[in-house]
């Protein structure tokens, strides 16, 4: 995968409700089961906590034959403002990861925005999808072979589905 738009701001740390520094988000992340489809079944690759030094979590997956994949990645900033600022720090930066495409509206979370085109080094199709929910910032890029870029109704898709997922996720315990 391609080096992605960094997720950068100063976020404070976050906490769980016992109080301790060091939250586990990988339960927000999605499963490799919810994004497989009849015509790709993807397994998990790797995960990390934490990436980038952000509270948060990434994955990422592969298909059974290796020719696509999808990264997902949240960030959990201290608030929804502090997400949204980061987000559009990010957009400034896409063109580092894919190239020949134009920033466009997705209806996925908050500021939900995709990129269609080539990766930075030119040899597969990419395709970025940024939105927030609440605090959360989701990057999920989805690369492919040359002239495969994954469908626009795919990346909604699974954008939506990790938008559920968060919105779960995040929710308040009672």
């Amino acid at each position: 995968m391609s080096t992605a738009p960094p997720l950068t701001a100063a976020p404070t740390t976050a906490r769980t409700e016992s109080g301790s520094d060091d939250a586990d988000y990988s339960h927000l992340l999605l499963a490799a089961a919810d994004i497989s489809d009849d015509e790709d079944v993807f397994s998990m690759r790797s995960t990390t906590l934490n990436p980038g030094g952000l509270p948060g979590a990434s994955v990422l997956f592969v298909n059974a034959e290796d020719t696509r994949a999808v990264s997902d990645t949240i960030a959990i900033y201290p608030d929804a403002p502090t997400a949204t600022s980061t987000l559009r720090q990010a957009l400034s930066e896409v063109g580092k990861v894919v190239v020949g495409g134009v920033p466009r509206p997705a209806p996925v979370g908050t500021d939900g925005t995709m990129v269609v085109g080539m990766s930075a080094d030119g040899t597969k199709a990419a395709t970025l999808l940024l939105f927030t929910h609440g605090p959360a910032l989701v990057r999920l890029q989805f690369e492919s072979a040359p002239g495969d870029a994954t469908t626009d109704e795919y990346v909604i898709a699974v954008g939506k589905m990790q938008q559920i997922a968060l919105r779960t996720g995040l929710a308040p315990r009672r």
